[in-house]
Parts: C-alpha cells; sequence; structure tokens
C-alpha cells in the first residue's frame, strides 16, 4: 500500500513539473489589431458598399452548395483582395486545397494585402513549417488559438492541461476587404470541397455581404485579440526564408486532379459578377450568433452563448422544424423540445449521420439513445446512407454539398422562412465547449431549399422508425421490408455501441 501511495505522490510531482516546464508562453506584449475600415475604392468595395447602401440594415447572401463551388468562392475573392483577408478556422489540411489557398494567402500578401490566419491548433497538426514560413511575410500575421503546450505530438499535452485543450475554437469564416464573407460548415481541406476520393463531406456555406460583414469583422476581432489566440512565432521558431511553403506550393500544383479545380477557379464567375453587380443575392435580415471567445476558457459571461440565442429562435416555429447535423446529440432537454414540438402538431424532421456514414462512434453511441423518445413524441428521423449508389441519389445529396458519403452540414430551418447556418452541432460540445458561429438568415427561400432538400432527400437516407414492440427499423426507398439491425453494423460493432453508450462521457460529444 505505501509503495502505491509513494508512485501516486511522484505521478502527481511529475505531472505538476512537466505542466510547469510546458506551460505556455506568455501573451504580454503582443499586438492588438483591428479589422480595417471598408475602402469604397478597391473594386469589391465600389461593386458591393453601394448595394449595401440602397438595402440598409439587409444583407445579401448567396448559398454555396457544391463543394468546388465553395474551393473557388474562397479562392477568387482572395484573389480579388486589395486591402484584407481576415480568416479563421479549425481545421486547415495539408492537402492539395488546403495548399492551394496558403499559396493564395501568400500572394495576396505579396500584393500588400494584410492576411490575418487565425487557426485551432487542433485542427492544424501537421501544418506548423507552412503557417511559419507564410508568418514571416511582413503583411502576414499567424495566430494560434488555444495551443497545446507540447508542439509534437500534440496529444500528450491532453494530461497536462486537459479542461483547456479539450475546449476547441470550432468557428469558420473568410473575410474579404471588409465587404464580403464566408460563414458555415465547411472547414478547409479537400474532403471539404468534394475532392477527397475516399471520403467527401456533404457541407454548406453561404456568401454574404452588406450589414452582416461589419458584425463578422468585429467578431473576428474579438478572437484574434482574446486571451487564447496566440502569435505563431511564440510556438515555432520562425524560418530564415519561405522555402516550407514554396516546397508545399510545388506539392499542390504537382497533383494529378490540381487542373480540374484550377478550371474550377477559372470558369468562377462570381467575382466577374460582383463587380458587374449581377450576382444574384438574397437581401434579406441576417444575425451573426458567436460565442464569446473567453467560452475556451471556461469563462464566458451568462447569456453570450450560440445555443442560448438559438433556443428561443427555434422556439418561434409554428409549423416546421427541419435540423440538419452531423453529429446530433439532443441530450434530455433538447429531447423534450423537439418532442414537444412535435406533440403540438409541428413537423419535426432531424436529418443526421448513419453508422455507417458517422466518422465518431461515440457521438453515434450517444445519439442513439435519443431516438426512441424521439420517435415515439412524432419526430421524423434520417440517417445519411454512407454511399450514394445511383447518379439520383447523387444528385439528392449534391443539394446538400457534394455528392460524399458523410455528412458535415450544420443547419436548422423553421417554418419555411429562416435558417441558421454555421459550426453548431446539436449537441453538448457546441452547446458548452467549443467555440461557434453561424448566421441567423430570415429568408424564406433559403429556408424552403433546405426544407425541399429533406423532402426530396429519401433516396440518400434510412428513414428510421418504431417496429410493432417499439424497437427500431430502418427503410429505405429500395427496401419496402424495413431492416432490424442498424446498416452497417456487426455484432462487435453493436456490443461497442452498447459500451460506449454506457460510458459517462455524453457531455464531451
Amino acid at each position: 500500500m505505501r509503495r502505491l501511495v509513494v508512485i501516486l505522490v511522484l505521478l502527481v510531482v511529475a505531472l505538476a513539473l512537466a505542466r510547469y516546464l510546458l506551460r505556455l508562453p506568455s501573451n504580454e506584449g503582443r499586438t492588438e489589431t483591428h479589422a480595417l475600415a471598408p475602402d469604397p475604392q478597391t473594386a469589391l468595395g465600389r461593386s458591393l458598399l453601394p448595394q449595401g447602401a440602397t438595402h440598409p440594415g439587409l444583407s445579401g447572401i448567396r448559398p454555396l452548395w457544391p463543394g468546388i463551388e465553395a474551393y473557388a468562392a474562397r479562392m477568387v475573392l482572395a484573389r480579388a483582395a486589395e486591402q484584407s483577408i481576415d480568416a479563421r478556422y479549425y481545421i486547415w489540411q495539408r492537402d492539395s486545397t488546403g495548399l492551394s489557398l496558403l499559396h493564395e494567402l501568400k500572394a495576396a500578401a505579396d500584393r500588400g494585402v494584410r492576411v490575418r490566419l487565425l487557426v485551432d491548433d487542433n485542427g492544424t497538426p501537421d501544418l506548423d513549417a507552412e503557417l511559419a514560413a507564410l508568418n514571416i511575410l511582413p503583411t502576414v500575421e499567424v495566430r494560434v488559438f488555444n495551443p497545446f503546450s507540447l508542439r509534437s505530438p500534440r496529444a500528450l499535452s491532453y494530461p497536462l492541461d486537459f479542461p483547456r485543450i479539450n475546449r476547441r475554437m470550432h468557428n469558420k469564416s473568410f473575410t474579404v476587404d471588409g465587404v464580403a464573407t464566408i460563414v458555415g460548415g465547411r472547414n478547409i481541406g479537400d474532403i471539404y470541397f468534394a475532392r477527397d476520393t475516399e471520403v467527401q463531406y456533404s457541407d454548406f456555406d453561404v456568401l454574404a455581404t452588406g450589414a452582416v460583414v461589419d458584425p463578422v469583422a468585429r467578431d473576428f476581432d474579438a478572437y484574434w485579440n482574446s486571451a487564447s489566440a496566440y502569435p505563431h512565432e511564440l510556438l515555432v521558431t520562425p524560418p530564415s526564408d519561405l522555402a516550407a511553403l514554396d516546397t508545399a506550393s510545388a506539392e499542390a500544383q504537382a497533383d494529378p486532379d490540381t487542373a480540374t479545380y484550377a478550371q474550377s477557379v477559372s470558369d468562377s464567375r462570381l467575382v466577374q459578377d460582383m463587380l458587374a453587380k449581377t450576382l444574384a443575392l438574397d437581401w434579406v435580415p441576417v444575425t451573426l450568433l458567436s460565442d464569446d471567445p473567453r467560452k475556451a476558457l471556461g469563462e464566458a459571461p451568462a447569456g453570450t452563448l450560440v445555443a442560448t440565442a438559438l433556443g428561443p429562435l427555434v422556439g418561434q416555429a409554428r409549423q416546421s422544424i427541419d435540423v440538419i447535423s452531423a453529429y446530433f446529440v439532443p441530450g434530455r432537454e433538447g429531447t423534450e423540445r423537439l418532442a414537444y414540438a412535435a406533440r403540438q402538431g409541428l413537423r419535426v424532421r432531424i436529418l443526421t449521420n448513419s453508422l455507417e456514414a458517422t466518422d465518431v462512434l461515440p457521438v453515434h453511441a450517444a445519439y442513439g439513445k435519443y431516438r426512441q423518445p424521439l420517435l415515439s413524441s412524432g419526430v421524423q428521423i434520417y440517417e445519411l446512407r454512407r454511399t450514394p449508389r445511383t447518379e439520383e441519389e447523387r444528385k439528392a445529396l449534391g443539394l446538400l454539398g457534394s455528392s460524399g458519403a458523410s455528412l458535415h452540414a450544420k443547419v436548422f430551418a423553421i417554418d419555411r422562412r429562416a435558417v441558421f447556418v454555421g459550426s453548431f452541432n446539436f449537441d453538448p460540445r457546441s452547446v458548452w465547449l467549443n467555440c461557434e458561429m453561424g448566421f441567423w438568415i430570415e429568408s424564406p427561400a433559403l429556408a424552403t431549399t433546405i426544407s425541399d432538400a429533406l423532402d426530396r432527400g429519401a433516396a440518400t437516407t434510412w428513414q428510421v422508425g418504431l417496429g410493432p414492440a417499439g424497437d427500431l427499423t430502418w427503410t429505405g426507398t429500395d427496401s419496402a421490408i424495413p431492416l432490424g439491425d442498424e446498416p452497417g453494423t456487426t455484432a462487435f460493432k453493436r456490443a461497442a455501441l452498447a459500451l460506449l453508450a454506457r460510458l459517462p462521457v455524453e457531455w464531451m460529444m
């Protein structure tokens, strides 16, 4: 017994010593910067600012459905930048699209554009060399949100500081010249832009101009200047040249699919139509919802969370609630709210990933506990299939993003009149742990498009139901007889799900 006590004491001392030696550097002396005011003399400013003036208080939005279109939009906006680019992302992958976009940021900086790039440390594990090279350019600054104290392997930082590191910046925004921004569910990488050949994410974001761009700019500043944002040079020794970034750019150009994506950028008329003032925009009220960045430290003041604002907005529904969420863990309170709405006669529909499509098994295990109470209250549940098998299925799925096979979008629509689009999943992690953001868009046209997508999406989904004995069933358009076992399961997987469902970890899902 005494030996065990000695070992425990030594472990505690060793952990405390490691935390001290590997503590984060001080942020004192860091320069505070802010978004540049839009310049009406830039090409984008000359086109978009007068349009915003003719729609006071409104924002012009354009949905970005297919992944290749969403990629092209970011590329052409970066190429059109004359004044500033402010970008923040949870994940920025070191792959063809990720490296190509980094190269475009470098090209903009070479033109004199001020570039501020804020990335979450959890989503950029192999990009330090390229980010450090980009960061040495005189008009570029890279900051890292909530960094790991140990650079490699970063996972070893978890036992040193788990309560902090478990909180991440999940936000995504890309703002150019202070007049146009892209906000939604997509991170940066092949899997988000329909380029990965193995797995695709069905995702969604919107391009916005007008009144909502300034709140996005101010929100970016709040994160950029927050206590959790560390200059990259404090974490990684700056290189002497751009070799790492130039090598990465050459690597991206060598990808055999680069020509196809380069052509998509060349073919994009987004900026040309913007400059010609012929781009079709839906001018509607848009509200930015964003967590206070102090949430990353567990210090966000009451009433400053996205979830707090979303509850009353979704509660305004009188006819229908459509939820599209890659990770769906409603918890007891969320389940009761959705079930109550269904019992009051509202059509409540949920689309999330099936077991065969999900990339996080523990989340699916947590979600599985709520299917029966939701279904018994009249909520309709659909689960995205792993792989669309026909051209009809691919087209139906494509309306929600790419022709891929795993859902990543986060969209809520009510009454075919308003939509939330952003980074927020319907799960405890988005509510309590991760920093999130998104747009509340009062657009009947967009809300109807979302609801219509669910109407037509049956070919890509399993509809979950209840059998005579209250057990779960799965029915597809090609399966008249409901399946009694969850699609994609094996006996081992079912046992693993049952075990995971019993673990007290739902608060992290």
